[in-house]
């Protein structure tokens, strides 16, 4: 006989983990990591939201950016 086990998820914990230095660290060398093989031009942003920290891969010049509208570079660096 097996017993249920209830769990319940402490929010504001939950959201302070989200939100710590170490996931933002954590994201941004997993950003840095895809980016990095994606050439010159690829920017690697990471930012506090209202939940958690995000991380972003952009293309900031107009080169990277017309390699990514013919190659779908950044859809491919997250796939």
């Amino acid at each position: 006989m097996s017993k249920k086990v209830k769990l319940e998820l402490n929010s504001a914990g939950v959201r302070e983990v989200l939100r710590s230095d170490g996931m933002r660290s954590m994201l941004e060398a997993e950003a840095r990591q895809r980016a990095s093989g994606l050439g010159s031009g690829y920017g690697v942003n990471t930012f506090t939201g209202r939940n958690r920290v995000n991380a972003e891969i952009a293309a900031e010049t107009p080169e990277a950016r017309k390699d990514n509208l013919k190659n779908n570079t950044l859809l491919r660096a997250i796939s």
